[in-house]
């Protein structure tokens, strides 16, 4: 069993990762930049070690003062959380050569899976639907033009190595191409050190589903039912729930057992995502496998009553799965709205500034992840995430409700947030309805912030 474990990350899912691992009587050592000094995952682990300046190159990206203060502290596994490392084979590499135990898949998987390209290529041989594109990695502009008329416009560029919706471009004529093509290409170089792209068919206005995957040394693979995540803004998660409202029960199952296959063609290890669209006519297609736990993971939590950090803690001690896929029971309806420190009436600039005020909502049906306190200072240097507020009840309708309750206890003042942004999300005819896809935001947007001015002059 593992005994003590370094969280190479920060914020609510550092404080996340430290909480299972009390629960399980594991010893917790948490890292920190110099910004993240009061932070209040430093102040509930076992032990703490600075890493270095609040520059994530500089302290939560720098392997060798990660891997040093593992040593130095005698953790024996390592959590990289979602982010940072997490996805990095380099890194999952180190900590096997210096006897570390990365909570998570082996540097194999996480190669295989992070190469967009080589994860298309493994999928076709594994006969899991993909969308029609390249079978690889485009050369050229010249090449790229080819395969563009061989698929039809709009097609999509992305980056091998991207995430995150950098390197991506939508290219709706072959005018456009040459320029977007050399346009992602850089953007990825600069953000991933590699600027190769591929190619697929554009679909429009398709849903977001994907499947959580769990996997054990032993061979033995399960899904946990889906996540809808289609409700987006550029290509950045907003609000997720599970189940989806969209999926009818077979195609539920048929796309459970396409991520089953999925996992098992990469012969995966611990916590994963399967991610698919689908399109309006309930066509579904592979677009790629993120080889970590998810920001949204705590929805899927709630309905199936698995703690998947535990289940990650346990599968990395070497144990066997007990859970199988026919034993997860989805009970009732899960929602998360993931809080930023933004403005969404000045195009969601990002903010920082000190928590001067906080009233966490809490009652039935509540879950609040977050690494916020009073007094406590939000840092200009990484993602604008604040909270996470998940919400469940035994209908979709009544855990939108509670969402609508929570929103409105939840205080945080002293920032900008998005929190009123997402009161009008939930209040929305589509979300209501379950009728939207991954354009909705962008789409209505303009119309979404006007009813939120609106709102507040009928306030006054």
């Amino acid at each position: 069993m593992i005994r003590k474990v370094l969280i190479a990350n920060r914020g609510e899912i550092a404080v996340r990762i430290i909480r299972a691992c009390q629960e399980m009587g594991i010893d917790t050592v948490a890292v920190y930049s110099t910004a993240d000094k009061e932070a209040l995952h430093v102040k509930l682990a076992d032990e703490t070690v600075c890493i270095g300046s609040p520059l994530p190159k500089d302290s939560y990206l720098n392997i060798e003062n990660i891997i040093s203060a593992a040593v130095l502290t005698g953790a024996d596994a390592i959590h990289p959380g979602f982010g940072f490392l997490s996805e990095n084979a380099k890194f999952a590499e180190i900590c096997s050569q210096c006897d570390i135990k990365f909570i998570g898949p082996t540097a194999e998987m996480i190669r295989s899976m992070g190469d967009k390209a080589k994860a298309r290529e493994m999928m076709i041989k594994a006969d899991v639907p993909v969308v029609p594109g390249s079978e690889g990695i485009i050369e050229d502009v010249n090449e790229a033009k080819r395969v563009a008329l061989q698929i039809g416009y709009p097609v999509m560029l992305k980056a091998s190595a991207g995430g995150g919706g950098r390197g991506m471009r939508i290219v709706w004529k072959e005018s456009e191409l040459e320029k977007a093509f050399l346009s992602a290409s850089g953007e990825a170089k600069g953000a991933f050190g590699d600027g190769s792209m591929y190619m697929e068919k554009y679909v429009q206005n398709p849903r977001h589903i994907e499947f959580q995957i769990l996997g054990d040394s032993y061979g033995h693979i399960v899904h946990l039912g889906e996540r809808d995540c289609s409700l987006q803004r550029r290509h950045q998660k907003v609000i997720e729930e599970a189940p989806s409202p969209f999926l009818t029960q077979n195609l539920r199952e048929a796309m459970g057992r396409a991520a089953i296959q999925a996992a098992k063609a990469v012969q995966y290890e611990n916590a994963g995502t399967i991610e698919f669209i689908v399109d309006k006519d309930e066509n579904f297609y592979f677009i790629e496998m993120n080889t970590r736990i998810q920001v949204e993971h705590p929805i899927t939590e709630m309905v199936t009553g698995v703690d998947l950090i535990k289940e990650q803690l346990k599968i990395a001690s070497g144990e066997k799965l007990t859970l199988t896929t026919e034993s997860i029971t989805l009970r009732g309806h899960a929602i998360e709205c993931r809080i930023n420190a933004e403005n969404p009436h000045k195009n969601f600039r990002p903010c920082a500034g000190t928590v001067s005020q906080l009233h966490l909502p809490g009652g039935r049906g509540v879950r609040i992840e977050t690494g916020l306190y009073e007094g406590y200072k939000v840092p200009p240097t990484y993602d604008s995430m604040l909270a996470k507020v998940i919400t469940y009840g035994d209908t979709r309708e009544e855990a939108r409700m509670i969402m609508e309750r929570a929103l409105g206890e939840l205080v945080i003042e002293g920032l900008d947030t998005n929190i009123y942004f997402q009161y009008q999300l939930l209040n929305t005819k589509a979300f209501k309805e379950g009728v939207f896809d991954t354009s909705f935001i962008e789409s209505q947007l303009e119309e979404i912030l006007e009813q939120g001015v609106d709102a507040d002059a009928n306030a006054e």
